[in-house]
Formats: C-alpha cells, structure tokens, sequence
C-alpha cells in the first residue's frame, strides 16, 4: 500500500532497467511514475495499468503485478510533484534527459543517474544550468546499476539479480549522506560513496569494455560472438593492456587528488587480471556481443574512457593505452568519439584550477563562486609579467 510518507518517485527510461525499477518501487508500495520517450515502448504497460515483474526466486527477488498509476512520454507529467528522480538511460542519454527535465525541475528535487558512467553527474548538472535552470537540486550518480534484469515483454520484466552494495555520491558531496538516507527507504542496497570524482573513476567497465571487445574485434566477426566475453576474451596478452589502461586510470584519479579503486581490488584476487577474470565465477557464462557495434564501445567509449583521458589532459597526466583504444573504437565505428564525448568541456571543468575543480566536487555550485583566478586567467597574467 502507497505509503505518503515516503517520497515520490519517477523512474526516467523504459527499457530493460526502468521497468525492474519502476516495478519493484512499486510492489514495495511507493508512489511511481515512468516516463518514456518513446510512446510505443511503453503503450503495453499503459494499457495494462502496470508492469509484471517475475523473477525465479520467489523468496529471494521481487514479483508480482506493479500497478503504475503514471506512464507517460510526456516529461512533465512523469516529473511534477515527484522528490526524486530516478535516470535510468544509457550515458549517451543523459545529456538529452537534462535538457528535457531542466524547465520542469524545481526546488529540492534529487537527480539520481543509475550510473553516472564517468562523469555523468557533471554533465548532468552542466547541462541544466546551460539551459538556464536555477532550481536548488542536487544531482547524484550510482557507481553501478542496482539490477540484473531483461524485459521479457512489453509488459512484463524479469529481475535475475539485486546488487548487494552500491555506492553512490552527490554532487556536491556534502549532501551525499541526506541523498543516500532518502534513496534508502526504498534501496537499502546504497551506501555512500565518496564524491563524483571517485564513483566516476571507480568506473571499472570503462576498462573491461571497450578494450576487450576492441582487442577481441576478429573474434567477435568470424565468430558472432561465440565465446565467453571475460574467461575467453581475456587472455594473458589482452589482460596485460587492461592493466596499463587501469594503471593510467589510477594515474588520473591521484592527478585530481582523489584515490581510484584499482580493478585488483575490485576483484577481490589477488591475481593478475586475466587469472583474477577466470576466478571470478560471476562471470561464467556471459558471452560476447554478436557484433562490435555495441554499446561497449558506443557508449563506453565517449560516456567512460574520454572522460578520463580528458581529465588525464587537464591535470598532465598522460594516458597513451586508453587513448589508443579511443583511436581503434573510433576508426571501428567510423565516428569521432573525441567530438562526441564527455570532455572536461563538456562537464564544466575546463579552465579551472586544480583546487577549483576538487572545490566545486566537495562543495558544488557555491565552491566556485569565490574569487580564485582560473587556468585561462593565470595563464593570461604570465603571459603579460612575461612581457613586461
């Protein structure tokens, strides 16, 4: 039964993850609504007056019928009235739902981006500010997304797994813990995470992704993907490219002054990565995709790995592994991801100061409005002592 003490939710993407979402908000008795750009992807669900959720473990996983008193594809109405919202789209989205929802949103709102991917927090909140949005929200992101899960019908999904513990931070991060104590009424499964910057570079599937489908490409062709993505694809010589890529990864974290999860320890082995992958019985089984036009490369590549070679550039720490495979997945896919991706531009970050940038993480919009000259400013100054 709908409990109106607890805060109202929108699950913002109609696909394989919000609909478990929506659906399992729902069975616990919270007030949900989903939104969908598309209206026939959501007509079923509408038409049924919800969402079944099934799962093989009855005891274990949420199922049963969740009644959606809203399903729309008009942003608007999926939003009005709602404290948080949850953004469960591709990264490739995420600018394109700030857009939709930045004349709508209004005071006390919480954004939640189930995942941020890297950097998605940033761009998020950039891009409603660019779109003259002066609403008092906050936008948080999830390390990782909280579901396994696979629409099995228009109307119907079913959840395989719930992730135990995933962290996730706000930006600013002072107000991760209210965020996290909000979420928690209804996902007691999220635990605080540091800051954006360490949930961003914690992104450990910006390494496992495009990498080992790039480095895997003949395979992936001759074979449409018949082998296991991680124990096969993963051999001795590739893991010793995801491990440079890790190590600039890590480099990139420390340049910023936060510390970055090394994929060791995300791990839990201590093995080397391709012994570590073996180990690790969770991913027996997963196949490879069938094609290399896959969002491993398509969304994990501008959304996860340009992000920290741009940052990488800002704080002159150099990532010649990572861009190397920003290089093949491009010449791959036939696409500049350098002109599509998330670029310390494009999250806002440009021209500040090392101190400006870790200020504004920790304290938000308020940590920069103080008077501290930026990069471009200081670099201006030198330039005229020079001359004089």
């Amino acid at each position: 039964m709908e409990n109106r003490d607890f805060p109202r939710f929108a699950v913002l993407g109609g696909g394989h993850g919000g609909t478990a979402m929506a659906g399992h908000l729902a069975l616990l008795g919270f007030d949900v609504s989903l939104y969908n750009r598309s209206e026939n992807r959501i007509m079923a669900i509408k038409a049924s007056g919800g969402i079944e959720v099934l799962s093989d473990s009855h005891d274990l996983l949420p199922h049963g019928f969740a009644k959606l008193k809203i399903v729309t594809s008009d942003i608007a109405t999926a939003i009005s009235g709602r404290d948080i919202l949850m953004v469960v789209l591709p990264a490739t989205a995420h600018k394109f739902i700030a857009e939709q929802i930045a004349p709508h949103l209004v005071d006390g709102q919480v954004v939640v981006l189930n995942p941020g991917r890297t950097g998605g927090a940033l761009e998020v909140l950039k891009t409603i500010r660019d779109c003259r949005c002066s609403a008092g929200i906050v936008v948080a992101e999830a390390q990782t997304f909280i579901y396994a899960s696979r629409s099995v019908n228009p109307a119907q999904t079913k959840i395989f797994r719930i992730k135990n513990s995933i962290p996730v931070a706000a930006l600013p991060a002072h107000r991760t813990p209210e965020v996290v104590n909000f979420l928690r009424c209804a996902f007691p499964q999220f635990v605080p995470g540091d800051n954006v910057m360490k949930t961003s570079l914690d992104n450990i599937g910006a390494i496992f992704h495009p990498a080992v489908t790039v480095l895997n490409a003949g395979r992936i062709e001759s074979t449409s993907g018949d082998f296991d993505y991680y124990t096969d694809g993963i051999t001795p010589s590739v893991a010793l490219i995801l491990e440079e890529m890790d190590r600039e990864r890590v480099r990139v974290a420390e340049g910023i002054g936060f510390r970055a999860m090394s994929a060791r320890e995300w791990l839990y082995i201590a093995y080397d990565a391709a012994e570590a992958m073996r180990a690790n019985r969770g991913y027996d089984g997963i196949k490879a995709p069938k094609t290399i036009f896959h969002r491993y490369i398509s969304e994990d590549i501008p959304m996860s790995l340009i992000p920290i070679a741009s940052l990488g550039r800002l704080v002159n720490v150099q990532t010649p592994t990572i861009d190397s495979i920003i290089l093949l997945g491009s010449i791959l896919h036939g696409e500049n991801f350098w002109a599509t991706g998330r670029t310390a531009e494009r999250l806002g970050l440009a021209g500040l100061t090392l101190k400006q940038i870790r200020r504004f993480i920790l304290e938000g919009e308020e940590g920069l409005a103080w008077n501290e000259p930026s990069l471009r400013e200081q670099s201006a100054t030198v330039s005229t002592l020079r001359e004089l």
